[in-house]
């Protein structure tokens, strides 16, 4: 029984050295975008009229015209083929958090017997992939297979290996959304337009206003071989059960410390890799638990933003094959320590400037009158005020959108926030809003710039002190010029979250500028404006709405401690959402104010959001699901097989004690390990008790109709289950002999390099 392969791998893992990762002679930004067919290639494989017409396509949404996509084609095509590529794919996002593609070869018959390579502008443009099977929550049936799949244009075609990869939306035969992407699509456009007409009130020459993206990707390297060896890892991507090791993050000295050789070089090869594909990765470094890292990108639009980060993710886990390891993305491998998250940096910019960037002492020193720095601190306030407005107005539906059966384990626990969506602003502009609204004047208000820091130190310079500081607490936090919205998963697709902001955005921004607009209306009509220009008044109205808007969004705001007891008891006094069940907070897709807010901002129709929550249910139950099925095979299989196979041994030595001493001498001498008989025979007694409810609450639960009542039974009665029979197995983990222990534990999955 005694085993000798978890020893063994741990040993090999330990001998592995750091695989050579060859090395581009070029600078990085000469092979930046190498297997991209980017405006640069492009300008040189389109004819010109064509090019200006994508031009016009990518940078100000014009409609693509079908009859250039011939010429489109033969251009992709000819690039490809000089790059060695001979299949294209249509590359899509469907609703199981992956990406999809079906290869074809750029061959037809060319009638005389032979081949010839072909891609046309139909193809490029248009596909047909089987749309019944794929989540789609009833919108198809089985027998009704037909979907297509659309190419678009604001995200660039790339080369993976020998395949032209074109981004694409997937919607079914009927119409309905069944990825993520065309939603996305849909609330940028939404919030662009929004924003652009709120612009009209400060600018005369804002046209477009787009949505920015920066995300922040967490993950785990495991060795491959004590992956492997490992059922619960290979299976649901996270231990089901393991005991905490005696040192794991308590010391803070993985943060920011030295990143171990092979890790080292699977991150070169890894940005290499990614740099090519025009993924600008730009920061690295060892994050808080041991073997987790992080990767974070300079900010983009957030289609392509959200594009790069999907290509990311599948990139990580070939390279990371390569270098002898397993990526982790899910959201709590491991009890205890510190889960992975996927912080999304969001803004608004327009070609002048950011939308929430403080104007500060800077733009005191640039204006040329009290009316340009008053139309500017307008301005920013006025944008940060909205999206706080968009984040209380749909404070439950912004939780369900980072929701999911792994993203549970993580939140509120070790540094992640807590399911509790709040925003947190920051002393000086909390004291900025509370300002404005007890103010009666209509005074001229300020927000600091950044301040200079002197330390007593000669040779340090001057720091320079940002205005607002951080709270790792708070899931949506205003960080200087953007929110950073910390609560989405590690292996999620971030586009889930930027719908629901987006959307929720434009909606607030559209309501804003109508009670703006019929406000000045009102005003216009009063004597003491008259013959005025319209400035006082639309100043007036602004202030008028914005002091409405701080009042109403006022509970949303917290600075204080998210992890705190008081702050459930308070958030739930204000109103917020502080339900914990995820399969329930899903719900909040179907409240009336989500569906009226998706269906007025032309996001996602009632029926794409029933839909969409049948996917939710039902991919919660096949996760938990999977993962009881997995945990009953190790306990039944390997935890109960090897506790009691030490605990013979311990009863052999308790008989081997009595032959050889005294009645009394032997009692003295056994008691320690009859305590541990007896404890091995109470647990594994428990095990396999819980296994069996464990099996019972699965068939009552699997024979539930509706998938919304199954997620919750799954919810309620699985998971509980699941829990006690961990904590059985980690105390069993702690007593039985290190050399029977069959699965390699928390100090060797986690300290391996």
């Amino acid at each position: 029984m005694a085993n000798n392969l978890r020893f063994q791998v741990v040993e090999e893992a330990f001998k592995k050295k750091p695989v050579e990762v060859k090395i581009p002679k070029e600078r990085p930004s000469e092979y930046f975008g190498k297997y991209v067919f980017n405006r640069q290639k492009m300008y040189k494989y389109l004819p010109k009229d064509v090019y200006d017409k994508m031009i016009d396509v990518m940078d100000n949404g014009a409609r693509l015209d079908r009859s250039i996509a011939d010429a489109v084609a033969a251009g992709m095509k000819q690039w490809a083929m000089e790059m060695g590529v001979t299949h294209y794919t249509h590359w899509f996002q469907p609703l199981t958090e992956g990406t999809a593609e079906k290869h074809d070869a750029f061959v037809e018959h060319d009638g005389k017997g032979g081949m010839i390579e072909k891609f046309s502008g139909k193809l490029l443009v248009q596909q047909e992939p089987d749309a019944s099977s794929f989540p789609n929550g009833g919108i198809r049936n089985t027998f009704e297979a037909r979907g297509y799949s659309a190419w678009d244009p604001t995200s660039p075609v790339f080369i993976i290996d020998d395949t032209l990869c074109i981004p694409t939306i997937f919607i079914a035969y009927t119409g309905e959304a069944l990825d993520y992407k065309a939603p996305l699509l849909r609330a940028l456009h939404a919030v662009g337009k929004a924003a652009t007409d709120v612009c009209s009130l400060f600018y005369d020459d804002v046209k477009k206003v787009q949505v920015n993206l920066g995300w922040e990707q967490e993950y785990f390297l495991v060795d491959e071989g004590l992956y492997s060896a490992r059922p619960d890892l290979l299976m649901t991507g996270r231990t089901l059960m393991g005991h905490e090791s005696a040192k794991n993050q308590q010391m803070d000295d993985h943060y920011f410390g030295t990143i171990p050789d092979r890790v080292q070089a699977f991150m070169k090869d890894l940005e290499i890799q990614a740099l090519e594909l025009a993924i600008p990765v730009k920061t690295r470094h060892n994050e808080v638990a041991p073997n987790q890292f992080e990767l974070a990108p300079i900010f983009e639009e957030c289609n392509l933003a959200v594009d790069h980060n999907m290509l990311l993710m599948s990139l990580m886990k070939k390279v990371a094959r390569n270098h002898g390891f397993r990526v982790l993305l899910h959201e709590k491998p491991f009890d205890g320590i510190n889960g992975s998250g996927k912080h999304n940096n969001w803004s608004l910019s327009t070609d002048t400037g950011i939308l929430l960037h403080a104007p500060g002492a800077a733009a005191e020193g640039h204006a040329a009158d009290k009316d340009a720095l008053t139309r500017e601190n307008l301005r920013f306030v006025t944008f940060i005020v909205e999206t706080l407005m968009a984040v209380y107005r749909h404070n439950g539906l912004l939780k369900a959108s980072i929701m999911s059966a792994t993203n549970a384990h993580r939140l509120g626990g070790n540094e992640a926030p807590p399911s509790i969506i709040s925003s947190f602003l920051g002393t000086q502009l909390t004291a900025l809003l509370n300002h404005i609204e007890e103010s009666d004047s209509n005074e001229l208000f300020n927000l600091k710039d950044k301040q200079g820091m002197s330390i007593d130190i000669p040779q340090i310079p001057e720091l320079i002190i940002d205005n607002t500081d951080r709270n790792r607490t708070s899931p949506f936090a205003f960080t200087g010029n953007r929110f950073e919205f910390r609560a989405p998963g590690s292996s999620v697709n971030c586009a889930s979250a930027m719908i629901a902001l987006n959307a929720a955005m434009a909606e607030a921004l559209a309501s804003f500028k109508e009670r703006v607009d019929r406000k000045m209306a009102d005003y216009a009509q009063r004597p003491e404006f008259a013959g005025n220009t319209g400035h006082t008044a639309k100043f007036h109205a602004i202030l008028d709405v914005l002091r409405d808007d701080i009042k109403t969004c006022k509970p949303v705001r917290f600075d204080g401690n998210g992890y705190s007891e008081a702050w459930v008891t308070e958030a739930r006094r204000r109103g917020l959402d502080v339900e914990k069940s995820c399969p329930v907070i899903f719900e909040h897709y179907l409240d009336p104010s989500s569906i009226r807010m998706f269906e007025s901002t032309k996001v996602m129709t009632a029926k794409e959001l029933e839909a969409r929550n049948e996917v939710k249910w039902e991919m919660y139950v096949k996760t938990v699901q999977i993962e009881a099925r997995v945990l009953g095979d190790l306990a039944m299989n390997h935890i109960i097989p090897v506790s009691t196979h030490y605990q013979s041994q311990l009863i052999k030595n308790v008989q081997g004690t009595k032959s050889v001493f005294s009645e009394e001498k032997a009692a003295r001498l056994s008691a320690r390990n009859m305590k541990l008989i007896e404890e091995i025979a109470e647990r594994t007694e428990n095990i396999e008790r819980l296994v069996e409810e464990l099996t019972d609450a699965r068939r009552i639960a699997n024979r539930i109709e509706s998938i919304h009542t199954r997620a919750i039974a799954y919810h309620d009665t699985v998971c509980p289950k699941m829990e006690l029979i961990r904590q059985e197995a980690d105390h069993l983990e702690m007593i039985v002999e290190d050399g029977l222990w069959t699965l390699p534990k928390y100090r060797e999955l986690l300290f391996i390099r």
